[in-house]
C-alpha cells in the first residue's frame, strides 16, 4: 500500500468470493446461487464464479437486510423479556419530546413506538410548544390518560426548541434522558438495548446508536451505520443524534440545552457532555434504534424556515464555543452548505517539514510531483529529500542533478533492491524537520493548502499519523482512510466518485481512522522515533504503513484522515504491479506478517461499522452483520 504497488487481486478475490457466497445464500437462496454460478462457470470459469459472488454481495438491498437481520421474531421478544427480568438494575429512561404542530398520524406513530417498547421502565416527557392545531392537544391528553408513564406540559407561549426541550427536561425523573422528535419512531427494542448496555456497564454516561429514515408511509431507508466513538468525526457531525442517551445528572449540571443554538442544540449538548466524561464511559450500540422522519415540520418554529442556513450557523457557533472551551486555538468555519471545517493553528515560527520522496526513474511523474511541491504548496517551511533508488534513465538522472545543484532538494541514493521501508527509514535519519511527510513520487497536489491542513492536525498532541484525500486521475477516490477488514486492510470509498458524501456525509468530513496510506502521510518526528519507523525486515513493500499506524495507535495516539487535503495519486505507475510469482509470494508473506502481528486488531476496526461488509464499505451491507445481540448472548449463558 505504501509503495504504490497494486495489491494482488487474486488474494482479495479469494476473500470476497466467500463473503459474497455467504451473503447470496442468506438473502437469495441456494437455487439462484447455483444457476448464476453455472452460467458464469461455463462462460468464464473460476473468474466467473468470483465475479458472481462479488456482484451478489453488492446487490443486497436495505429492505432485504432489514427482513433478515433487523426484524425481531416472537422468540427474540421472548428472550428479550427474559433478559430484562434478569437485569441487576433497571434504570428509568426519560424520553424528552418537544412538540409543535406535527401531523396527527406522525404524532400517533411516535407515541405508539413508545408504548411498544419491550423495556417497560421509561417515561415520556412531552413539552407542547403552544401548538396551533387542535388535534395535538387532544392526542397528547389522550396519551397521558392512557399511560401513567406519559407526562405532558402545554406551554402557553411558543418559544425556541431549546427552551421546549428544557421544559421537557424539567419534568424528567429518570437517571438517563434521550430526545425523540414528535414525528420520529423508536425501534421496539431501542430502550432495551440501552438498558442492556447499562446493565453491563453502569458507569456509562453517553450511549448512541445507529439510525435510519422513514418516509411518509413508514418505509425505512438511508441507514447510517456509525463508527465507534470518533472524536474528530464528532466535530463534523452529531454522532449522537437518533439515538443519543445521556446521564441526567450531567445534562442538568450543564444547564440543559442552550438557547441561540437552535438547529444544533443536541450536538452542542453532546459535545459538552463528552468533555465531562471519559471515552471509556461512551458506548456505541451498532443497531438501528431510531427512525427519523424524512420530511418533517418537527419540533420547533425555527425548523420551519431556513433549515440549512440556520442549522449550519448554529453548528459553527457550537463548535467555536467547543474550541474555546478546549483551548485548542482552533476555529470553526463553514466551507459549503453542509460542512464545517475545524482549522487548527500553525505556530510561529513555522515548524520544518521533511518531505521524503523515493523514486526510480519515472521522470514525468517525479517532475509533476516536485513541481507541485515547489509551486502548489503554500506551506513555507519544507525540506524535500528525494531518494534515488537505482534510477538508470539518463533524463531522470540529469533532472535530479539539476534539482540538487539548484539547492531545491536534498538528493540521497539508495543503492539496493526496492525496500520502501528501508528507503524511508534511511532518509528520515538524514531529515531535520520536526515533522515528516512520506510522499510517493506519483502524488500531485491539487490545492496549495494540503500540507498546512495536514500539519495543523499532526501538531495536535493526541494525533499520530495524518492522511489525505487521494484521487485517481479519473477523479475517483483512491484513498479516504484505511480500514481493517479482518484479514488485512483496504481503503474506504475506493473507486467512488469525487464528491461522494458516503454514510451521512462522512466521506467529506475529518475523522479518526485506524490507518492511512503512506503515499501521503504526515506525523511528528517524535512519534516516528517513538514507534521505530517502518518495518524494513518483514514489511518491505506492502502494509508497512498499516503496521506503522497501528503501532502509533497502540501508543495511545489517534490517527486521522482529512478530506481538506486533496491530491492526485497516479498509483503504481512507478513500481509496477505484483504480477510475478516472486512478488506474489512476497506479498503473501507480508500479509501473513500483518495478521500474525495484528490479528485480533484486524478483526474489529472501530472506524468500520460491523453492519458493513468488508468488501467496499459502506456501499455493501454485512450479511450477516458482525454484531452482538445481547438477548442471544444472555440465552446462551443460561
Amino acid at each position: 500500500m505504501a509503495s504504490g504497488l497494486r495489491e494482488d487481486s487474486g488474494f482479495w478475490w479469494r476473500r470476497f468470493s466467500m463473503e459474497g457466497v455467504a451473503e447470496l445464500l442468506a438473502t437469495r437462496g441456494v437455487g439462484e446461487l447455483i444457476r448464476k454460478a453455472f452460467r458464469l462457470w461455463r462462460r468464464e470459469g473460476y473468474r466467473g464464479l468470483r465475479r458472481a459472488a462479488w456482484e451478489f454481495s453488492g446487490g443486497v438491498g436495505f429492505a432485504s437486510w432489514i427482513q433478515h437481520y433487523d426484524t425481531l421474531t416472537v422468540e427474540d421478544r421472548r428472550l428479550i423479556q427474559s433478559h430484562i427480568a434478569g437485569f441487576s438494575r433497571r434504570p428509568i429512561v426519560s424520553v424528552l419530546m418537544p412538540v409543535f404542530d406535527p401531523p396527527a398520524d406522525h404524532l400517533r406513530a411516535a407515541l405508539a413506538s413508545m408504548r411498544g417498547q419491550l423495556y417497560p421502565h421509561w417515561e415520556l416527557c412531552i413539552a407542547d410548544d403552544a401548538s396551533s392545531r387542535p388535534h395535538v392537544r387532544a392526542i397528547l391528553d389522550e396519551a397521558r390518560k392512557s399511560d401513567s408513564r406519559i407526562k405532558v406540559v402545554h406551554r402557553r407561549e411558543s418559544s425556541h426548541v431549546s427552551t421546549t426541550c428544557n421544559t421537557a427536561l424539567s419534568i424528567a425523573a429518570g437517571q438517563f434522558v434521550t430526545l425523540l422528535d414528535c414525528d420520529d419512531e423508536l425501534s421496539e427494542h431501542a430502550l432495551y438495548m440501552v438498558a442492556a448496555a447499562l446493565d453491563e456497564d453502569p458507569d456509562l454516561d453517553l450511549i448512541y446508536s445507529d439510525g435510519d429514515r422513514i418516509d411518509g408511509e413508514g418505509r425505512r431507508f438511508a441507514p447510517y451505520f456509525k463508527p465507534a466513538w470518533n472524536p474528530d468525526l464528532m466535530l463534523g457531525q452529531d454522532l449522537t443524534q437518533h439515538l443519543g442517551v445521556f446521564r441526567s445528572d450531567l445534562v442538568r449540571s450543564l444547564g440543559g440545552f442552550r438557547e441561540q443554538l437552535e438547529g444544533a442544540q443536541h450536538w452542542d449538548l453532546a459535545l459538552r457532555v463528552e468533555e465531562l466524561t471519559d471515552e471509556a464511559c461512551i458506548r456505541h450500540i451498532p443497531h438501528i434504534l431510531c427512525h427519523a422522519r424524512a420530511v418533517s415540520p418537527s419540533n420547533g418554529r425555527e425548523v420551519q424556515a431556513e433549515v440549512p442556513v440556520r442549522g449550519l450557523q448554529a453548528g459553527v457557533n457550537a463548535l467555536m464555543d467547543c474550541c474555546a472551551r478546549r483551548g485548542t486555538g482552533a476555529r470553526a468555519e463553514a466551507v459549503d452548505a453542509d460542512r464545517i471545517h475545524i482549522v487548527y493553528p500553525i505556530p510561529d515560527p513555522t515548524p520544518l517539514v521533511s518531505i521524503v520522496v523515493p523514486t526510480h526513474n519515472a521522470l514525468p511523474l517525479l517532475r509533476v510531483c516536485l513541481d507541485g511541491l515547489f509551486n502548489n504548496t503554500g506551506y513555507p517551511a519544507m525540506e524535500i529529500i528525494v531518494v534515488n533508488n537505482r534510477s538508470d534513465d539518463p533524463a531522470t538522472l540529469t533532472y535530479l542533478d539539476e534539482m540538487a545543484e539548484a539547492d531545491r532538494i536534498r538528493l540521497l541514493h539508495y543503492d539496493a533492491p526496492f525496500n520502501y521501508s528501508a528507503i524511508n527509514n534511511m532518509a528520515i535519519r538524514h531529515a531535520s524537520g520536526e515533522l515528516i511527510c512520506l510522499l510517493n513520487n506519483d502524488i500531485e497536489p491539487i490545492g496549495s493548502n494540503w500540507l498546512t491542513e495536514m500539519v495543523g492536525h499532526a501538531l495536535r498532541p493526541e494525533i499520530g499519523a495524518v492522511g489525505a484525500m487521494l484521487y485517481y486521475p479519473d477523479e475517483k477516490i483512491q484513498h479516504a482512510g484505511v480500514f481493517l477488514n479482518g484479514f488485512a486492510a483496504d481503503h474506504f470509498y475506493k473507486g467512488s466518485a469525487r464528491g461522494t458524501g458516503g454514510d451521512s456525509g462522512r466521506a467529506r468530513l475529518v475523522q479518526n481512522v485506524s490507518a492511512v496510506t503512506a503515499a501521503c502521510l504526515v506525523l511528528r518526528r517524535a512519534v516516528w522515533d517513538e514507534v521505530g519507523g517502518l518495518d524494513e525486515e518483514r514489511l518491505a513493500v506492502a502494509f508497512n504503513d498499516v503496521d506503522l499506524c497501528l503501532k502509533v495507535q497502540q501508543r495511545g495516539y489517534r490517527n486521522l484522515w482529512t478530506p481538506f487535503a486533496e491530491l492526485y495519486h497516479h498509483e503504481s505507475v512507478s513500481r509496477g504491479a505484483d504480477d510475478t510469482p516472486e512478488k506474489r509470494a512476497r506479498f503473501d508473506r507480508e500479509v501473513a506478517c500483518l495478521r500474525e502481528r495484528w490479528g485480533n486488531v484486524l478483526k474489529r476496526d472501530p472506524a468500520l461499522s460491523p453492519n458493513h461488509a468488508y468488501s467496499n464499505p459502506p456501499q455493501r451491507l454485512a450479511c450477516p452483520p458482525r454484531v452482538e445481540k445481547p438477548w442471544l448472548s444472555f440465552s446462551h449463558g443460561q
